[in-house]
């Protein structure tokens, strides 16, 4: 279950997306620990469509409850379609916020996320990677990191045990080439004995 604070947190700043109209994806982290994976968090991983006019309206928005770059930093970072954080000040939890790059693979998790429970209100809702993305993006965060983060495999293989035979491994070795990451989805569902 995912920490009542880091989720509080998080749904502060999707429930501004929300409100902006931008899509988003929360990875990461919180999308393993909703796909089956026992672990704390200190920071959330949010996939954005933030175009530059958002910049002004996100500070505006986030207020005195955040740390952020500011409008400047900001509208740099959406315009290179670079990443940013924002820090609440309150708990000191961080979200990182990565803009969506364009690339076939960044569209289809944003078309195949799910929707899922979120607070105790009714009707409160965030999108989260599907099991199957969140494996295939953090074998590519793995294999960026020479392959070197052990939390990394720990939550690939943390989900593939969770989701067992619920898995598209069809979607997986479809999307796992053209991210450069057969080999390792082959390991990994070896290792998970999901394969």
């Amino acid at each position: 279950m995912i920490d009542t604070e880091a989720l509080a947190v998080t749904r502060q700043v999707t429930g501004i997306l929300d409100t902006l109209g931008v899509s988003y994806v929360i990875g990461g982290s919180l999308a393993s620990i909703v796909h089956g994976v026992v672990r704390t968090t200190m920071d959330a991983d949010i996939i954005a469509e933030l175009q530059p006019p958002h910049a002004a309206a996100l500070v505006d928005a986030l207020g005195e409850r955040f740390y952020t770059p500011g409008e400047a930093l900001m509208r740099q970072a959406i315009e290179q379609r670079g990443s940013f954080n924002l820090i609440h000040l309150a708990s000191m939890f961080k979200v990182d916020i990565f803009l969506a790059q364009g690339r076939a693979f960044d569209r289809q998790q944003l078309q195949r996320r799910i929707s899922e429970p979120a607070g105790s209100a009714a009707g409160e809702r965030v999108w989260i990677l599907s099991a199957e993305d969140v494996i295939l993006a953090k074998l590519e965060w793995f294999r960026r990191g020479d392959e070197s983060s052990e939390r990394q495999w720990r939550d690939v293989l943390g989900v593939m045990k969770a989701q067992g035979s619920g898995l598209d491994t069809t979607y997986l070795t479809e999307w796992a080439r053209p991210l450069g990451v057969s080999d390792l989805l082959e390991r990994a569902l070896a290792e998970a004995g999901a394969g």
